[in-house]
């Protein structure tokens, strides 16, 4: 089928590069025309598991194209999709301009008839807007051309796009119009062979699933979160009480795990958008703010323990920090624990050596030059010249350290684990104090 994908982020690049990869011939648009240009080149401009190479394969076989000229590419498309970003706004709703914008341009250049797409994680009535929009523009031609706009949101981690893209584990496709439904059938019939997991709902239920399904998501960290601050301070080990009730089938094992905050470009947009709608519509969703507030508390946890271990008296000490993105296997640091961490550490006037395997130049777009960070390239010449060590991000790298060679690199033998991927008892064995979230027995020893 032919394909047009409006967006090269992280939804647009890796949805057209997967449905080239299952033999479709799709186009992506976008108006960064050094994006496209880095992109023709083969030069992938955000770091995703096994994204690059699948890019590159599609765009030599020409089943994968880029450029910033939209008109051929809606010709192109029997499907277009929208796949562009929805940043908050100053009140947190979410901002539909580039959305809105996209809309306007397939009004202007649509010839044919043509299933709209839109992946784009949006309020609730937003096809509409887009239905109405593109309309409009047809009216302002004088043309008139049928079209179906057609909810279809993604449900991509980062991190693991690429494998959700390709084994799906549901594709909710919102529409009332049998041909269109019948259009996305087939598009994404190579995916659906196993079982169907297409679930077909009205155009609105399935914008609301994608942000349901998000705050779910968020909902659970920030109780884990809630708990082991509770963990804290009665003395239990948070890590146990995992474990104890995620055996439980109704609760599960995934998305239990206590930390430093949530991060990232979806749970904190996507739970003040709900917020905001829910205020829009006359209700005020007390969950979703509590969720939002535990989270933005949590980002401080970390700072917490380093100032509370070393008496408030911070000025002049060095910090290694190991992990700078929102979460491990992604370069992503928007909304990052890492940066919160780093802001209070240079306001009590200390110093930071970070690594991290995939984000160091993001860290250097983000934070710029300065005086109190050192980028480090390896973990280890992070620890040159350290107080101590605080742990943000989970990557598999920093799970398995030798713990006695730590304890002699640094000069106070301590670490600050903001992920709970160490043992205690382990740490405390080579003679290093060891501080995580909500291992109560462990912070009561300190």
């Amino acid at each position: 089928m032919n394909v047009t994908v409006f967006g090269t982020g992280y939804v647009g690049l890796v949805t057209g590069t997967c449905l080239a990869e299952m033999g479709n011939t799709v186009v992506c648009v976008d108006v960064d025309a050094d994006k496209i240009a880095r992109l023709n080149r083969g030069e992938i401009p955000i770091y995703e598991p096994g994204l690059e190479e699948l890019v590159v394969a599609n765009h030599a076989a020409g089943r994968l194209a880029f450029t910033t000229d939209p008109a051929p590419a809606i010709a192109h498309g029997d499907i277009i999709f929208i796949a562009v970003g929805t940043p908050p706004g100053e009140d947190g709703s979410a901002d539909l301009t580039h959305v809105l914008a996209v809309a306007r341009t397939i009004g202007r250049h649509l010839g044919a008839a043509s299933v709209v797409v839109n992946k784009s994680t949006v309020p609730v009535g937003t096809a509409d807007r887009v239905r109405e929009c593109i309309a409009a523009v047809l009216a302002e031609r004088g043309v008139s051309i049928g079209f179906d706009v057609v909810s279809n949101p993604e449900f991509l981690k980062e991190g693991d796009a690429v494998n959700d893209c390709m084994r799906p584990d549901r594709i909710v496709v919102g529409s009332d119009s049998p041909a269109a439904i019948a259009l996305l059938r087939r598009l994404y019939a190579p995916f659906n062979r196993n079982h169907d997991r297409i679930v077909l709902m009205d155009v609105r239920s399935a914008e609301l699933t994608k942000y349901a399904a998000n705050a779910m998501l968020a909902t659970k960290i920030s109780f884990m979160n809630e708990m082991a601050n509770i963990a804290e301070r009665v003395g239990a080990d948070i890590e146990l009480v995992r474990h104890g009730i995620g055996s439980d089938p109704r609760i599960g094992y995934h998305f239990i795990y206590p930390g430093a905050g949530y991060g990232g470009s979806c749970f904190p947009k996507d739970v003040q958008a709900l917020d905001r709608i829910a205020r829009a519509h006359g209700y005020d969703a007390q969950l979703l703010q509590s969720v939002e507030r535990v989270n933005d508390a949590q980002k401080n946890r970390l700072f917490e323990l380093v100032s509370a271990h070393f008496g408030g008296e911070l000025s002049g000490r060095t910090f290694a920090v190991w992990g700078l993105a929102f979460k491990p296997n992604t370069d992503d640091m928007r909304e990052a624990p890492s940066r919160r961490l780093l802001e209070h550490l240079w306001n009590a006037g200390a110093r930071v050596r970070a690594y991290d395997p995939e984000a160091r130049d993001e860290a250097r777009h983000v934070f710029g030059v300065r005086g109190d960070l050192t980028i480090c390239e390896q973990a280890q010449q992070a620890l040159d010249g350290a107080d101590a060590l605080i742990v943000v991000t989970e990557w598999k790298a920093f799970r398995s350290p030798d713990f006695r060679a730590l304890a002699a690199r640094l000069k106070h033998a301590v670490i600050f684990d903001g992920r709970n991927i160490y043992d205690p008892a382990t740490v405390e064995a080579a003679g290093i104090a060891y501080y995580g979230i909500g291992r109560g027995r462990s912070v009561a020893r300190h």
